[in-house]
């Protein structure tokens, strides 16, 4: 039994003291696939350098909401700079984490809808699938894949919010849904609506060193607390471990084209 990690921090400056070890750790412990996803220009580089040193690692590249610049300007050229490092490997599989988060950046939120978008267009220009980070947006995160600029090669909400609207629309977007350790949470809702993806667009992620699922809750998260995250979803949709790590491994493949 393997896991595939589609959504990793590995890039975070917490891991600078034990970050080769860590990765040699998840590997034994069979997450034996996993992204380290880019945040903005310094992190996206660093998600690419560690994809390098790693066969089984890859890397996605791009701009959070809250490390947009701070006008039009000095967003494109944070994107053209994203771009630049796509063509220089194929190690990235896809752009992100870009989306919208109001929770912490209020008072931009028109900047953060542009910075959202030209990013769903270079990812269009590269072929490259999207990784959506969405908090307290959800009506505006659903407005912009209703639009006229939507993801060509698909994409995944990262941490998935159990909201019945954004499920569906990412759905009808062609999009995947990936589930991370509040799903695990005592106080977490609506869980019944993880049944209602279907097979082939279900995904797992720890979203590390954040998010560590019970029973490791409060603690650094590494890719080793994917199985908690995974059994909870066997769980709900009444089946096993097995073939949630199964499916979810495929799935992750599929999503980001990267061949066994």
């Amino acid at each position: 039994m393997e896991f595939f990690d589609t959504h990793s921090h590995y890039n975070d400056d917490i891991f600078n003291e034990d970050r080769q070890d860590i990765i040699k750790e998840i590997y034994k412990e069979k997450i034996t696939k996993a992204v380290v996803i880019g945040y903005d220009v310094a992190k996206s580089k660093k998600a690419i350098e560690i994809a390098k040193q790693h066969n089984f690692i890859y890397s996605a590249v791009g701009i959070h909401p809250s490390d947009i610049g701070s006008s039009e300007n000095e967003i494109i050229e944070q994107i053209n700079e994203i771009g630049e490092m796509i063509d220089t490997t194929n190690k990235v599989v896809a752009m992100g984490e870009i989306g919208l988060d109001y929770h912490w950046e209020k008072d931009k939120k028109e900047l953060q809808k542009f910075a959202f978008i030209k990013q769903i267009e270079l990812a269009n220009e590269k072929k490259l699938p999207i990784v959506i980070h969405t908090r307290d947006a959800i009506m505006d995160t659903i407005e912009i894949l209703n639009g006229d600029i939507i993801p060509k090669y698909s994409g995944i909400m990262h941490c998935c919010t159990l909201n019945k609207d954004l499920i569906q629309v990412v759905l009808k977007t062609g999009l995947y849904i990936s589930f991370a350790g509040p799903i695990t949470f005592k106080n977490t809702k609506n869980t019944e609506l993880i049944k209602i993806i279907p097979e082939n667009r279900i995904l797992i992620e720890t979203d590390c060193p954040y998010l560590s699922p019970e029973p490791n809750r409060g603690k650094r998260n590494d890719s080793r607390n994917i199985k908690y995250i995974a059994q909870k979803i066997a769980e709900i949709r009444d089946t096993t471990l097995e073939d949630i790590a199964k499916i979810t491994y495929q799935n992750a493949l599929d999503v980001y084209k990267i061949a066994m």
